[in-house]
């Protein structure tokens, strides 16, 4: 507590009155002056002294508390600084900095780190955000500067960096070193998404900074994490490449360039690009073998998708029916069976034969054909009606040996709700569909016909009457079949007895003949949101097993997966750093890309005072290299105590200003002219005024 002294007014009467009467009383005077009356000295101490009495002057005493200045410190926890030393550095000249403040006892010190903020996206470094918010409670008045302990690349500095000289000098310490060389990777245009089947372009760059290292360096990509190629690129010139789409979803490559002699990290000399693959249109070749009520559901299904082109043909009349007819001449067109089983069969995506019985239509050869088309890697479907059951099952033809399921003979014509079965509930297909109820009698309709079949190696994943195998799924070599067991699935469609998912099931059955990532029933993906990787297996068997995590940094961490419904097992962590990250159970492995394509914290990872320089020019701060400071007789930078008006940093010292801001705790007045004594100065002035004017 200090005291401060000083002088108030009072005025007894308000300024506009007394104002014009000091001006009368000093017209007066002048006037005596002028016309060199006796006694005119007098006159004006006389209206000195009423003046003053009037100003009504007191003595004023203040007890007053000093109020702390405040010193912000921000420490730049981005990780670019854990390049080198840099973090390291950092930590150790902030202990030496709170430790050289703790000599000021009217300085109140912050600590704040900024640039690694859990749950968003690590892409830029903030640090005046951070400052901001450590300053938004105190006045300008009370700021004595702020020490910024960084690597100096920063991506908020204010394009108004003046009004910074509010809250006093901001200084930079700088935790990399002079003169560093990097290497990096960037991505310079790359497509969001691309045709399956079609290959799309990238455009990619090699910079070394600051100056080129090589003229040329060795690139390897991988492409979903298959076989890795390598390619020699210019450095500092773009190049292009193809990047060929081959599924449905993402497709990702991977691309590292080669170190340098000179690097600071590695995590800027590799790139990920994900293109998401869509198909341009989907060819579906739908054979009907007779028409039923289940016909038009699957047309209007198939034809509601503007990007499915569908090709659909039914067989009128069967061959039995002996008219003289060819069997070529059996449709409203001619058959063109050659062309769509021989010349154009791979064509297709995806190949569905609904209530298909042998009638001589498809030779031997065609379906021959058929099965060779899946173990090529296509996609069949066979709604199975009772011709099925009968010696002119498509199971007695050679698309018996990519069937999943061998006929009984019998058919089961009694009421029943499909199920899902246990197995169903963990594969993508028929897990979670609207309506199934693990505890209970799900809530769609009835059917009431379906063939009794044994399922070989596929997975039953609906059953049906009598617990008969409903909807079978199996992989082909390279291509995938799945046989619905009933051609009554148009009864959901038509809302009977409430319906079903048919919608839901079809469109799921579909995709997953045609690999969509996001249906594969044995998959390791990770997804990213902001800076959290969140990690899935689904699995058709329990697996406990945990996975291990890659950092951009090469840095490794076990994940322990957490099992949830569906056959899925989770994990979830928080990235540390903008990149790529490599999750990986042993046997499948995915990627995580965090942060944009190509993140400014990874731009340039060389530590400068340039983008700060317009700053420290502007608060009249100063810029040090902390590695400068670490040598001599008291390692560190000098922190003093400045004056406003003084300068704020020098050679190996900064400045934080002292405000001598203060707060009133109390007030005693005193008055100068006590009414007795101004009234004898007035009467005693104006006495002698009167009889010095009457001599």
């Amino acid at each position: 507590m200090f005291e401060g002294t000083s002088i108030a007014f009072a005025p007894l009467l308000p300024w506009a009155i007394l104002l014009p009467l000091l001006a009368l009383a000093l017209a007066v005077v002048a006037l005596a002056l002028f016309r060199r009356a006796r006694g005119t000295l007098l006159r004006l101490a006389a209206v000195a002294v009423l003046a003053v009495a009037l100003l009504n002057p007191s003595l004023v005493n203040e007890k007053r508390d000093p109020i702390k200045d405040v010193a912000v410190v921000v420490v730049d926890a981005s990780p670019s600084q854990n390049i080198g030393e840099r973090r390291a550095r950092a930590e150790r000249a902030l202990a030496d900095l709170t430790e050289r403040l703790k000599a000021f006892d009217d300085l109140e010190v912050r600590v704040v780190r900024a640039g690694a903020e859990a749950g968003g996206a690590i892409n830029e470094t903030h640090l005046f955000e951070a400052l901001a918010a450590a300053t938004s409670d105190v006045p300008r008045r009370r700021l004595a500067g702020a020490v910024l302990i960084t690597d100096g690349q920063v991506h908020d500095v204010p394009e108004n960096v003046a009004k910074l000289a509010e809250g006093g000098p901001v200084h930079t310490l700088l935790t990399g070193n002079r003169e560093e060389g990097d290497r990096r990777l960037a991505i310079v245009q790359a497509p969001a998404y691309g045709i399956v089947g079609k290959p799309v372009e990238l455009t990619l760059r090699v910079d070394d900074m600051p100056g080129r290292q090589a003229d040329t360096a060795s690139v390897t990509m991988r492409q979903d994490g298959g076989a890795p190629t390598t390619a020699r690129v210019p450095v500092g010139r773009d190049f292009t490449l193809d990047l060929p789409v081959s599924h449905g979803g993402q497709n990702v490559l991977e691309i590292e360039v080669e170190a340098a002699g000179q690097e600071l990290t590695l995590a800027n000399n590799r790139a990920a690009v994900v293109v998401n693959g869509v198909r341009d249109r989907l060819r579906v070749l739908l054979v009907s073998g007779e028409p039923h009520a289940g016909e038009r559901t699957w047309r209007n299904l198939l034809k509601a998708d503007p990007s499915v082109d569908l090709v659909h043909f039914t067989i009128l009349r069967p061959p039995e029916k002996q008219d003289g007819t060819p069997i070529r001449e059996l449709s409203l067109i001619a058959f063109p069976i050659r062309e769509l089983f021989e010349v154009k069969l791979d064509e297709f995506d995806l190949i569905i034969f609904d209530r298909y019985r042998r009638r001589g239509v498809l030779p031997q050869m065609y379906l021959e054909n058929i099965a060779q088309y899946v173990r090529n890697g296509g996609a069949l479907l066979e709604t199975s009606g009772q011709g099925y059951a009968t010696p002119l099952s498509l199971f007695r033809t050679p698309l018996g040996d990519v069937l999943p399921a061998e006929p009984t003979g019998e058919t089961l014509d009694q009421p029943f709700r499909p199920k899902v079965t246990e197995l169903g509930r963990r594969h993508p297909v028929t897990s979670g569909l609207p309506g199934d109820r693990p505890d209970g009698e799900p809530s769609w309709g009835r059917w009431f016909h379906q063939v009794e079949v044994l399922p070989g190696e596929g997975s039953v994943v609906m059953e049906g009457a009598q617990g008969s195998p409903l909807l079978v799924l199996q992989r082909v070599g390279e291509g995938r079949v799945a046989q619905l067991a009933s051609d009554q699935i148009w009864l959901w469609s038509r809302g009977f007895e409430g319906g079903g998912p048919q919608a839901e099931l079809l469109r799921r059955l579909a995709h997953w003949l045609m690999k969509e990532p996001e249906l594969e029933e044995n998959d390791l993906r990770a997804r990213v949101d902001g800076s959290r990787i969140t990690v899935e297996r689904r699995s058709l068997e329990p697996d406990p097993r945990s996975v291990t995590l890659t950092t951009p940094s090469d840095e490794t961490r076990t994940l322990e997966m957490t099992a949830s419904q569906g056959g899925l097992t989770s994990a979830t962590v928080l990235a540390g750093e903008p990149g790529i990250y490599r999750v990986t159970d042993g046997e499948r492995t995915a990627l995580a890309v965090v942060g944009a394509v190509n993140p400014p914290e990874l731009a340039d990872v060389r530590s400068t005072g340039d983008k700060l320089a317009p700053v420290a020019e502007a608060t009249r701060g100063g810029i040090q290299w902390i590695a400068d400071t670490e040598s001599g007789p008291r390692p560190g930078v000098e922190v003093r105590r400045t004056r406003p008006d003084r300068d704020q940093s020098g050679n190996g010292w900064i400045g934080l200003r002292a405000n001598g801001d203060y707060v009133v705790t109390g007030v005693t007045e005193v008055p100068l002219l006590p009414v007795a004594a101004v009234l004898a100065l007035a009467l005693g002035a104006l006495l002698l005024a009167w009889r010095r004017e009457g001599k």
